[in-house]
């Protein structure tokens, strides 16, 4: 390994495994993680259940409230970021830093996005959203096209953040395995 690629060009007498984030950042990290992945597993699942079913509309309820909920959540952890920052990256190709920032800023993106254009499909139906058994605000009114537009969106954005999660989840496991860089150890508790 040259000297320019040791971790101690991260900071003078620092390894890469010795940097991690703050305790808020990585809690929230693995609580959003698991209710994201709750979320894609749930959504994916209730899409293909007969109308009319019961047990269908329960797990519509539960798929709202979870997703606001991961919502408040990703706003929280944009908050604490910024407050706390993170760990600077162990040297890398420029190609995976641009890689790792993209998938990164997508991730947020799409956390942002995917709750918000449930939110509003679920604006222009007649049933509205509860949030954990309480009547949201419904912004909007009863609209075939635009519930089927915001669906529409929230359906794609599903595929993207699913495909995004297995791509930061695979970049994780190559930073284990091959390159034994200690990336993983900074988000670990």
């Amino acid at each position: 390994m040259s000297a320019a690629k040791t971790p101690a060009a991260i900071r003078p007498g620092a390894k890469a495994s010795d940097e991690h984030f703050a305790r808020p950042l990585i809690a929230l990290h693995w609580l959003i993680a698991i209710a994201i992945t709750a979320m894609l597993c749930i959504g994916f699942y209730m899409v293909g259940l007969p109308r009319g079913l019961a047990f269908k509309s329960s797990l519509i309820n539960f798929h709202k409230s979870l997703g606001l909920t991961v919502f408040l959540l990703v706003l929280l952890r944009i908050v604490v970021r910024l407050v706390y920052g993170r760990p600077p990256l162990p040297p890398m190709q420029t190609w995976q830093r641009a890689a790792a920032s993209i998938t990164q800023a997508l991730l947020y993106v799409g956390m942002v996005a995917m709750p918000l254009t449930g939110y509003l499909g679920s604006s222009f139906n007649k049933f509205g959203t509860r949030f954990w058994g309480v009547l949201l605000p419904q912004w909007g009114w009863d609209d075939k096209a635009l519930r089927g537009l915001f669906f529409g969106i929230h359906g794609y954005l599903a595929w993207i953040m699913a495909a995004l999660v297995v791509l930061h989840f695979l970049g994780a496991l190559k930073h284990q395995l091959i390159d034994r860089d200690g990336l993983l150890r900074r988000m670990w508790p």
